[in-house]
């Protein structure tokens, strides 16, 4: 018998994906239109300046995003895996405990999940990041084909950040729903 019960893990698990799934509505659907409350159109000459402190407050978004919620995925996809293949093994056993019967598929979903998000967000959400935060330098180099594009940048990210909302949303959902369906 492990340590730590299945229970336990697969509670903490779901904790964390419902965790993810908050910050997620948080960053698209008050992060960024806080952000780019104010942004005067690129005609205004405050523009640039209102780009650079876009960037900067970009930058402290960023790292505590990353530092805070990149482990918490992590932590996603190896609890889900760990109770997936824990269930996987008690299939059929009479000595299966609480989530003996479950499907053990259902968890594997829920790990998948959560590697869809880190995948996600290492292809389509840091190359955005990094050119975000790029901006705050624009000004210096006098090229701001990229500053125009600055409230872009932030809508399309909000965009792109909905998958970040689905796929905790699903396997938290999902593999909650299996733990209570045999309780």
């Amino acid at each position: 018998m492990p340590a730590v019960s299945a229970q336990t893990i697969l509670g903490s698990t779901v904790a964390c994906s419902f965790i993810l799934l908050g910050n997620a509505i948080t960053q698209s659907y008050m992060g960024i239109p806080a952000l780019i409350l104010d942004l005067p159109p690129p005609s205004d000459p405050e523009h640039p300046k209102a780009v650079r402190r876009l960037a900067r407050q970009w930058t402290v978004y960023f790292r505590v995003g990353n530092i805070f919620f990149r482990p918490i995925s992590t932590l996603g996809i190896a609890g889900y895996g760990y109770v997936s293949w824990l269930v996987s093994r008690a299939s059929g056993s009479q000595s299966g405990g609480l989530l003996g019967a479950a499907d053990w598929k259902v968890f594997a979903l829920a790990a998948g999940c959560h590697l869809v998000t880190v995948i996600h967000s290492a292809l389509n959400m840091q190359p955005l990041n990094r050119k975000i935060m790029e901006l705050a330098a624009y000004h210096k180099q006098g090229d701001q084909k990229e500053e125009v594009k600055a409230e872009e940048f932030a809508k399309r990210w909000a965009r792109l950040n909905l998958l970040r909302l689905a796929m905790p949303l699903i396997a938290g959902s999902a593999a909650m729903w299996e733990a209570l369906r045999h309780l």
